[in-house]
């Protein structure tokens, strides 16, 4: 018993871990997320495929095993106990009960036990009737018992145990791995289109179990699901296609998704026949033994076009067109570049309350965030959330010939993030295990970019400079100062190239406020740089406005209101994104323009035919627990014995479990039964009345 129950805690175990980790993922994914040696741990222990591993499956079978022969062992003795009333008892072996009380009666003992038999059966016992030969005549035995489902309730928790664990072997990779193992298939670690993948990578329709992913864009179908394994995927033949009419998903005043639904057509291989359905969360639809759940939804191909900014060196604007899923080339002077369509989001509901937004997907499941919502205290107000749909975003990968590739998440529309100007919020990470890290780029007065790329460009155009220092020198000296006006050109000159790269710090252009603080250390006394810190960043402020006032003047535009509180902010957050600009790892930037939003659904499809059984399991389960928990079996012997005229009834009462309830029951069964009690009555261990 000991050993089975340890073996069931380490299934529990387990499954708990099969539920967290995420199964069948490649193993660069663990490896990027827990690092090499819980990768490697992981991999070793085959936690990555728990329900298919070696032990998990011995275990289940060992318990099946043992828990079958239990039961045959132990079934024919409850069966005959339960047959059993046990009325040859002995008289002295009644005297020997914890519950035990004896009494005279006036009437005969075969109308007594005819009595007491009539009032027992009466209240739900079952009731067998003995006579014997005494010396002083005939006594009779009434012999009676109750609560036989308690026993049942031990059968029926052992059998529920060996239907669950047969269950799990079913619906488990059991029998895809004897496929693999017996039936020739092999595991497919390639890429390409699903109709190249040869016959030994795909399971035949009658597969009886299985459960994988199937992605049907809309107004095509599709009738082959990708299972996923460790080592790549196997190809599920389904005896029917599934074709996608219309993905529908309605969202919350935030932007949050309340509703996810696929109208769908099922066409039957077999007979042609066309069968419509609607899946949605929690209400999957079913055909010929499979059930098709609504699992995510993705992006089936849409049409996106972006528009390529100069944000470093002197790149030039173009445009270019793409399908989600696909790639396009791209030249960068001498390299050659592929640009990849990732991820197309029309709908980004972020948390503006705090940090800047990471780039949540809707579709994503945080375990840990859920968890911690639903742990504590049930007021969650310490932390402020403002929860608001920013609009589109597009996610695309810049690879080099080498195929290194860096990935990039850009939103089409500004975001107010509290901060003042509405900024373009542009994220670049260098591995999937890192979150993207955003540069704030403010929109200009007309929501766009092009202001803030027309500035970039004036920043490092020497012409532009000299113009700014000019006209920010004439503003800031009065007319007949002429050394002032030169010592102050000067000071702008340096200040302006500095943060423009165009000028090196011991010996490295760095540009930025970087550059700024480090010429400041090698420079300026340390007594004095907080003070000419002030001033030269000042001075810097001041160029900087000009030099926009340069951009928008050749653009045709007014230059921007100095006492204009937008303008503060606006250029406030300029100077931040020139600053951090040349860190940007690439030349230019995709801005979404338009797109063509294509919707594809994925399902979940599954035969489990263990299903069933684990319901019936779990049914057997409750109502074993239950019968053996509340369920008290007990028998009770009256043995009438002649004397005189009346008859001396010996009553014993016997139970599976010494409670007060079983002290109850037998005062009151005395009472009632024993309907004349003598003095020489006793009953150990119960109350008086």
């Amino acid at each position: 018993m000991r050993f089975a129950i340890a073996l069931l805690t380490v299934i529990c175990i387990a499954s708990v871990i099969g539920t967290v980790l995420k199964q069948h993922e490649p193993a660069v994914n663990y490896t990027n997320q827990f690092g090499p040696f819980w990768a490697d741990l992981f991999l070793a222990l085959k936690l990555n495929a728990v329900y298919s591993a070696w032990w998990f499956l011995l275990i289940l079978a060992f318990l099946v095993v043992s828990t079958s022969l239990c039961i045959s062992r132990n079934t024919p003795k409850i069966v005959a106990d339960l047959r059993s009333y046990k009325e040859n008892i002995r008289e002295q072996s009644l005297k020997a009960f914890h519950h035990k009380a004896e009494a005279r009666l006036a009437e005969s003992p075969q109308a007594g036990a005819e009595r007491i038999g009539r009032l027992l059966a009466g209240g739900g016992w079952k009731v067998r009737l003995q006579p014997r030969d005494t010396p002083a005549g005939p006594g009779w035995m009434v012999a009676a018992k109750a609560g036989g489902a308690n026993k049942i309730g031990y059968i029926a928790a052992h059998s529920a145990i060996v239907l669950v664990c047969l269950g799990g072997l079913f619906d488990g990779d059991l029998f895809v791995r004897a496929l693999t193992w017996f039936g020739g298939k092999t595991v497919y670690a390639g890429s390409g289109f699903v109709s190249e993948v040869g016959p030994e990578h795909r399971l035949p329709e009658t597969n009886p179990t299985f459960r994988g992913n199937l992605v049907v864009s809309e107004g095509t179908q599709s009738s082959t699901a990708i299972l996923s394994q460790s080592d790549g995927v196997l190809l599920q033949e389904l005896p029917f296609a599934v074709e996608l009419k219309k993905f529908i998903v309605e969202y919350y005043s935030t932007g949050m998704p309340k509703l996810f639904a696929s109208d769908i057509v099922i066409h039957d291989k077999a007979t042609g026949e066309q069968r419509p359905a609607r899946v949605e969360v929690n209400h999957p639809a079913s055909y010929k033994g499979v059930q098709i759940y609504q699992s995510s939804f993705d992006d089936g191909g849409s049409r996106v076009k972006l528009a390529a900014l100069p944000l470093n060196g002197s790149a030039r604007p173009f445009e270019v067109e793409g399908t989600i899923g696909s790639s396009s080339q791209i030249t960068n002077g001498s390299d050659q570049l592929t640009l990849e369509y990732t991820a197309l989001r029309v709908i980004n509901v972020e948390n503006l309350s705090g940090d800047p937004p990471a780039g949540v997907d809707v579709r994503r499941v945080d375990l840990g965030q859920a968890v911690a919502q639903r742990l504590g205290a049930a007021d969650k107000t310490v932390t402020r959330r403002e929860l608001r749909n920013v609009g589109p975003s597009i996610t695309y990968k810049l690879r080099d010939a080498a195929g290194q590739a860096r990935e990039y998440h850009n939103y089409m529309l500004p975001v107010d993030t509290g901060d003042g100007a509405p900024v373009f919020l542009v994220g670049v990470r260098n591995t999937p295990a890192e979150s993207f890290r955003y540069l704030r780029v403010p929109a200009d007065d007309e929501g766009s970019l092009a202001g803030f790329v027309a500035l970039r460009a004036a920043l490092e155009d020497p012409a532009q400079r000299e113009r700014a220092v000019r006209r920010y020198v004439a503003k800031a000296v009065e007319p007949g100062r002429p050394e002032l006006a030169e010592q102050l050109a000067m000071s702008a000159s340096r200040a302006l190239g500095l943060f423009g790269g165009a000028e090196a710090v011991n010996g490295t252009r760095i540009g930025g406020l970087q550059a700024i603080s480090d010429f400041m250390e090698a420079a300026v006394p340390e007594g004095e740089r907080e003070r000419a810190a002030e001033v030269l960043l000042r001075i810097l402020n001041g160029t900087l406005l000009e030099l926009n006032a340069l951009v928008r003047e050749s653009r045709g535009q007014k230059p921007l209101s100095e006492a204009d509180e937008a303008t503060r902010q606006y250029m406030t957050q300029a100077v931040l994104a020139l600053s951090d600009a040349p860190l940007y790892p690439a030349p230019v930037v995709f801005q979404l323009q338009d797109f063509t939003q294509v919707q594809a659904s994925v399902f979940q499809v599954a035969r489990a035919p263990g299903q069933n059984v684990v319901y019936l399991g779990c049914l057997l389960l409750i109502l074993g627990v239950f019968a053996m928990l509340y369920v008290r079996e007990r028998r009770l012997w009256i043995w009438l014995a002649p004397e005189g005229a009346g008859a001396r009834a010996t009553m014993a009462l016997s139970s599976n479990r010494k409670t007060m309830d079983a002290d109850r029951e037998f005062e009151q069964l005395r009472l009632k039964l024993l309907a004349e009690p003598s003095h020489e009555t006793s009953h150990e261990g119960a109350s008086r009345p």
